[in-house]
């Protein structure tokens, strides 16, 4: 199962239930402050999973690892560039 098919799967299932218990399908006969509860529970959500993509992509900047010897050759074949331009008459 790809992570598309689980996360499609995931809202699938949450926001079925959610609409099942929201507009009460099941005839359950919620109380009212359950009811308050469920009604906003897609823009909690919502910011719940934008507050973690933030400290998921934080934590990936901090620890992001350093390439020395890419770094290195990149600085190599830059130079070898502006000398091939140098040679070719472009002035910088």
């Amino acid at each position: 199962m790809t992570k598309l098919a689980q996360w499609l799967f995931g809202l699938t299932l949450l926001g079925t239930t959610w609409v099942t218990l929201n507009f009460d399908l099941l005839g359950l006969d919620l109380p009212q402050t359950y009811k308050q509860v469920i009604w906003p529970l897609p823009v909690y959500l919502l910011v719940a999973f934008g507050c973690y993509s933030l400290a998921t992509i934080g934590y990936r900047v901090a620890t992001f690892n350093d390439c020395e010897d890419a770094a290195q050759e990149l600085q190599e074949q830059i130079k070898a560039a502006k000398k091939d331009l140098l040679s070719r008459g472009l002035k910088f």
